[in-house]
């Protein structure tokens, strides 16, 4: 797996999140097509995909308890073996970054009623960090807290939540 790297990732990197790993190793997944497209197009630009520590944890659980483990393991040695995937690392500051913001989120009228969880929080804080405006997901916290999202697909809350 690529690890994080001081230099600044390529204008042609791609956030993927849970939601968007998700899509992309799932066939019955209905945005798996357009996300597979978008990560390819992606690729083939040039571009890059950056993900975190923590959205890789939560990716190969979610990939185990609903596709089972054989997928979990194809899954990582996948992403494992890419030089094209870089992972990025929630440190100290990072996770304290995430905390403020998880915090302050949570008292704004337009998070009140949100599932909003601290691995977006993270995510968010990476983001920002490293100047990335598009993350491939399907979940609606990214375009809320203003990241343009790909594939474009109607709002699907919950879809992959461990609890159900």
């Amino acid at each position: 797996m690529a690890r994080a790297v001081s230099s600044p990732p390529s204008r042609r990197a791609l956030f993927v999140d849970t939601a968007g790993w998700m899509a992309m190793a799932d066939a019955a997944d209905p945005a798996h097509e357009s996300s597979r497209r978008e990560r390819d197009s992606c690729l083939e630009g040039g571009g890059i995909l950056v993900s975190t520590d923590y959205v890789i944890d939560e990716t190969l659980t979610l990939i185990r308890v609903r596709l089972g483990l054989g997928a979990a393991a194809e899954w990582w040695a996948q992403i494992d073996a890419s030089s094209r995937i870089r992972w990025e690392r929630i440190d100290a500051s990072r996770a304290e970054k995430a905390r403020t913001r998880f915090f302050e989120r949570a008292d704004r009228v337009e998070w009140t009623d949100s599932d909003l969880s601290f691995t977006h929080c993270t995510s968010f804080v990476v983001m920002q960090e490293l100047g990335l405006a598009r993350a491939l997901t399907t979940d609606r916290h990214f375009s809320q807290a203003g990241f343009e999202t790909v594939p474009r697909v109607p709002d699907r809350r919950r879809r992959y939540s461990l609890g159900e």
